[in-house]
């Protein structure tokens, strides 16, 4: 299991490592077809952000050598918002007073055509809070089989499963999952979620050894990046993607960087990312790992979406709702945190095709 992998590393030490990266590391770096973790730290370094332009010219030669210039296209649609955890900085937090929302079968059904009828989505994420009692592996089951209809390609951001659970997912339509570690700094991970399932860093770490057991056909990585020292966080991530790339070879990958936005209870970020920041990052990865999926969501401004589209992400969402039922049965519930672009999907791919590339609403590879 990764958490085993994990005590390999120590925090402090590379975020010295990272820090003491100098211009030559950077060069040395550069000229790399396939950097190595090291030098991975050096490209995500302060210095090599004086190196941002050839960074950005080579991950564009690199994401179009691997996907062309197209988008994938995806819609989130949350589900419920009823959640047993009481992260800091989270709207679905328990403490949070407002009212908790389960949807029917029958209202995920009208929401999935709702979602048709904004655009020809293939790829759905179904997205709900952690409440393993009012809406676990029976109802995410039963939702997947409502949806299945309507969308080809199916992915759960939901709470880590066993990995006996997982496989029944895949048995439902499951294609993929997404699943943000948040932060990899073990200590202080109890900080920011004290209380509920994923209080336990070793069962939501080690999902992603169970998803690959599991035979997933693809999982999702993220860190929120406003926790902790957001270069360190990363190294670790780029750390454990490298460990599943070796141990599930067959599984497809992606990555996101969802930068805190602003949520019911007014959790303060403890470090803020610009977004010069963010695309040294996006580069660095694509320069470290050529076949990854990089994903953006609508927590970014349409300006920092226009800009990287052509530059590193391969796939967007758009129209996104974040709260349940947003498409249709309650477009005024509590959102789980607020978006900045708004722009409709006809919108954002028209953005897309003004700049030459394409945008692809459904998943060949998974047909």
């Amino acid at each position: 299991m990764f958490s085993e992998e994990l005590k390999k590393y120590d925090w402090d030490d590379i975020t010295r490592r990272i820090a003491s990266k100098g211009k030559g590391d950077v060069e040395a770096a550069l000229r790399k077809p396939h950097p190595s973790l090291d030098d991975f730290m050096a490209l995500i370094s302060p210095v090599a952000s004086d190196y941002i332009e050839e960074m950005a010219s080579m991950s564009r030669y690199y994401t179009q050598q691997r996907f062309g210039k197209t988008m994938s296209m995806y819609i989130p649609m949350y589900i419920t918002n009823s959640c047993t955890n009481a992260c800091v900085y989270c709207g679905f937090n328990r403490h949070n007073k407002f009212e908790r929302v389960i949807l029917t079968p029958e209202q995920i059904e009208q929401e999935c055509r709702a979602i048709k009828e904004l655009a020809p989505f293939d790829n759905l994420l179904i997205v709900t809070g952690e409440n393993p009692y009012a809406a676990g592996v029976p109802y995410i089951e039963k939702a997947l089989k409502v949806c299945r209809p309507y969308f080809n390609n199916l992915t759960i951001e939901v709470m880590p499963l066993s990995e006996e659970d997982y496989s029944r997912l895949v048995k439902a339509g499951l294609y993929g999952v997404v699943c943000f570690q948040e932060t990899y700094h073990r200590e202080n991970y109890k900080k920011y979620h004290p209380s509920g399932m994923k209080s336990d860093f070793e069962w939501r770490v080690n999902g992603f050894d169970r998803m690959g057991a599991a035979g997933m056909h693809k999982i999702g990585m993220g860190v929120l990046i406003g926790l902790e020292d957001w270069r360190t966080d990363v190294t670790m991530m780029a750390i454990h993607l490298q460990y599943l790339r070796k141990k599930y070879w067959k599984t497809k990958y992606s990555v996101n960087f969802p930068r805190m936005r602003p949520s019911e209870g007014g959790f303060q970020p403890n470090v803020v990312m610009n977004d010069r920041e963010l695309a040294q990052l996006i580069f660095a990865f694509r320069l470290f790992d050529h076949d990854v999926d990089i994903s953006i969501s609508t927590r970014e401004t349409p300006y920092f979406r226009e800009n990287i589209a052509s530059l590193g992400a391969t796939s967007m969402s758009a129209g996104s709702k974040t709260e349940p039922g947003g498409y249709f049965t309650y477009p005024q519930a509590l959102e789980q945190f607020s978006v900045s672009d708004e722009r409709s999907p006809q919108e954002v791919a028209e953005s897309l095709r003004k700049i030459g590339y394409e945008p692809v609403w459904k998943d060949w590879f998974n047909h």
